[in-house]
């Protein structure tokens, strides 16, 4: 295979770099001063080397004025001069310091903060087909670890490039200003030092990738479990969950501890260059001394021995800055996805809810094999239809067309005599409630969970008649704090058949002029079915309603009953109309179509 040069992929990450950078704009000015506490941390540096020289001198003639010119300081000796200065310098560095390191943990924090409320934030306009190719875990993962790697190579790196780079300068123009022959012998290690930098960042950055996916698949693996622990301990899973995991966790391991022997060798290596630079430096400094004073040449190598540890600094945090940039491709591969597409520009307050389905026929991106063929029917407001068939016939997915979660490129959808396509998105979903087989519930009380999103706020008088209506009144009532119950995560705390009946509750408080009702009372009892059917009967009256159902009761009632087959529409009429028909449908009756546990038409 062969390799990207390095030129594009240089390019690259300097783009990804730059992009990252933007996100510390709304910070400018905190950031702006935290440079100007590690400009004032760096000067520091050689002021200490140059306070050594007058240390040494003075250790001969402590009485010596250090600055004979200066008004108020002319009769100042080395003898306080020295300490006093030690004194003030480290009093400049921790200014210094705490301005460089809080406001730029204040820019740090912050950026962190932004990215992960928008990745959060284009997670919910993402479309459907996004979450059914991306697992749970490796989003969670992106939003939890990798924004924490970003912030390392956005901010603790330019840091580290900032105060260790100025200090270097800072060393730099001291040794120059005393000694420039000899600091030019100093600068010929740099090619060395650049080419080992480049060849590290290069495993640096690929190791990286390799651990936030590792990572990812151990987010997975645990949520999985968590979500799944019912039919974990039902079917004796705990042994196989507990090697998913432990290989899992394993890999990453493996994988942190290569980059971590990466590092480990690469720092010892560098270090053993730069301390022969400074060999061959003293050695210089020894056989070329000249008349320098012995203060001299302790500043020179004092400030030439502060250089390695900066230097040394600057070329680790190109681990971190690899790190964030493969942490920063991810974040923004999901940034750059394109949105839902809403090209609508009709909005209504209110629709009849006529619903008229022509010649539609779908297929799902990426796949071959047509889920629905040609299906065509109408739906007057307060009609009830009924969509009946065997599993994998396609009646989930044209209850998931309406509302858009997919999206039709054959056939039409009409609501109200309007393409779907041409309503505004949100708009178009406001008219549509819809309940599933899959219940949703937040770890929020009972009433929270009916008033949810657009319907929060509703009076607590309506909340309490919606769940009268979907038979849910009864035991919320005999729940510890009734409608500000907490139910736990996704409804634990309740029953299958209580977690539905409060979803019915949500879509009947929503009142919408279009109900989807897809297994929506496949988890309840034959009484609490009876209630909410009666329920349902009052509440379709002038609503369209499209029920997916295998209960003879739910369906036998429907205005019209529609038979799919493999895509396709292969009967319809009323519940009589095709018993005497004597196809499809009257062979689904026999099996038991009013039996749920023996029928399967789902």
């Amino acid at each position: 295979m062969a390799e990207t040069p390095l030129p594009a992929e240089h390019d690259s990450s300097l783009k990804i770099y730059f992009r990252l950078l933007s996100y510390v704009k709304p910070y400018i000015g905190i950031f702006l001063l935290s440079i100007v506490g590690f400009v004032i941390f760096a000067s520091t540096q050689p002021m200490l080397a140059g306070i050594l020289k007058y240390f040494v001198d003075g250790l001969s003639n402590p009485e010596v004025v250090l600055f004979p010119n200066v008004p108020y300081l002319r009769d100042l000796q080395l003898l306080q001069a020295v300490p006093l200065l030690i004194i003030l310098i480290a009093a400049w560095q921790g200014l210094g310091s705490f301005l460089g390191n809080y406001y730029l943990a204040k820019v740090s924090l912050g950026l962190v903060h932004d990215l992960r409320v928008e990745l959060f934030n284009k997670l919910l306009v993402l479309p459907n087909r996004y979450f059914d190719n991306h697992n749970s875990g490796h989003l969670i993962s992106r939003i939890t670890f990798n924004v924490t790697m970003v912030t390392g190579a956005a901010t603790d790196a330019i840091k580290v490039v900032i105060r260790e780079g100025l200090t270097v300068v800072f060393l730099f123009i001291y040794l120059m200003w005393m000694n420039w022959q000899l600091t030019l012998v100093m600068l010929a290690i740099l090619p060395i030092i650049a080419v080992m930098v480049s060849t590290a960042s290069k495993k640096f950055r690929k190791q990286s990738k390799k651990i936030q996916v590792a990572m990812g698949d151990v987010t997975h693996v645990a949520s999985e479990t968590i979500q799944g622990y019912r039919v974990v301990r039902s079917f004796g899973g705990e042994v196989y969950e507990q090697r998913r995991f432990e290989s899992a966790s394993q890999s990453n391991t493996d994988k942190q501890l290569r980059m971590t022997k990466t590092g480990a060798l690469y720092t010892p290596m560098l270090q053993l260059v730069i301390y022969t630079a400074m060999a061959v430096l003293m050695f210089l400094v020894l056989y070329l001394r000249g008349d320098s004073s012995a203060g001299d040449l302790v500043a020179y190598i004092t400030a030439a021995g502060l250089l390695p540890k900066p230097i040394r600094q600057l070329s680790e945090v190109s681990s971190t800055i690899q790190k964030g940039l493969a942490g920063a491709e991810s974040i923004f591969e999901q940034l750059d996805e394109k949105p839902e597409v809403d090209t609508g520009t009709v909005e209504k307050e209110r629709v009849l809810g006529r619903l008229e389905v022509r010649n539609l026929s779908f297929t799902y991106p990426g796949t071959q094999r047509q889920v629905l063929n040609d299906i065509s029917f109408t739906a007057e407001p307060g009609q009830m239809i009924a969509l009946v068939g065997r599993s994998g016939s396609g009646k989930s997915t044209l209850a998931a067309l309406i509302p858009r979660f997919y999206h039709h490129d054959h056939g039409q959808i009409l609501l109200d005599g309007v393409e779907i396509e041409e309503y505004r998105l949100r708009n178009l979903r406001q008219h549509v409630s819809q309940v599933t087989q899959h219940v949703t519930l937040f770890n929020d009380t009972v009433a929270n969970n009916i008033a949810y999103g657009d319907l929060a706020g509703a009076p607590r008088e309506d909340i309490e008649v919606a769940a009268a209506d979907a038979y849910a009144k009864e035991f919320v009532d005999q729940l510890p704090q009734g409608f500000d119950t907490e139910v736990g995560e996704n409804g634990v705390l309740l029953s299958g058949g209580q977690r539905q009946r409060l979803a019915i509750a949500r879509a009947l408080l929503k009142n919408a002029p279009l109900l989807i009702l897809d297994e929506a009372t496949s988890a309840l009892d034959t009484e609490s079915e009876r209630h909410i059917q009666a329920a349902l009967d009052h509440v379709m009256q002038g609503r369209t309603t499209l029920v997916i159902a295998h209960r003879l009761s739910t369906i036998e009632k429907a205005d019209q009953i529609l038979v799919m087959d493999q895509g396709r529409l292969v009967e319809r009429g009323t519940h009589a109309e095709l018993l005497a028909a004597n196809g499809h449908y009257a062979r689904l009756h026999a099996m038991g179509l009013d039996e749920s546990a023996h029928a399967d038409i789902t």
